[in-house]
C-alpha cells in the first residue's frame, strides 16, 4: 500500500528535502534515447542494457544507451531506504528542477524488494 502523508507545504518540504539526503543517487555517464519495436519483435529486439521497457497495445518502447537521431536524455536513479515516506518524492522534484534549470523530467519507476522497494529513474 502507498502511503499518503497529510502535511502543510513547509512539513512536505522538510521530509522530502531529508529523503533526498537519505536516497541513494547514481547518474548514468551514457545518453540515453528510446527506442520502439512491435510487440511481436520481443524476443529479438528487448536489450539486456536497457533500464526499462514499457509496452502499449502496439510498440514496446525501451529506453536504452543510444547515440543515434532523435531525442536524447540523461539519465539519475534514485534507491530510497526501506520504510522512508518518500510519498510526493516525483513531484516535489520535478517542480524543483523545472523552477531551477527549466528542465521537464519523465520518471520510470522499478521494484526492487531487496533494496528498499521503489526506485526511480529520472
Amino acid at each position: 500500500m502507498v502511503h499518503v502523508s497529510h502535511e502543510s507545504v513547509a512539513e512536505t518540504e522538510t521530509r522530502l528535502l531529508r529523503v533526498m539526503k537519505q536516497a541513494r543517487l547514481k547518474v548514468y555517464s551514457d545518453v540515453y534515447g528510446f527506442e520502439e519495436f512491435p510487440l511481436d519483435a520481443f524476443a529479438a529486439r528487448a536489450r539486456s542494457d536497457a533500464l526499462a521497457l514499457v509496452r502499449d497495445d502496439v510498440v514496446w518502447s525501451q529506453l536504452a544507451p543510444s547515440n543515434g537521431p532523435g531525442e536524447r536524455f540523461r539519465i539519475l536513479r534514485f534507491h530510497f531506504p526501506e520504510g522512508i515516506d518518500n510519498s510526493g518524492f516525483v513531484g516535489w522534484l520535478a517542480s524543483r528542477l523545472k523552477l531551477e534549470f527549466g528542465t521537464g523530467v519523465f520518471v520510470t519507476c522499478g521494484q526492487n524488494s531487496g533494496d528498499g522497494g521503489i526506485f526511480d529513474y529520472w
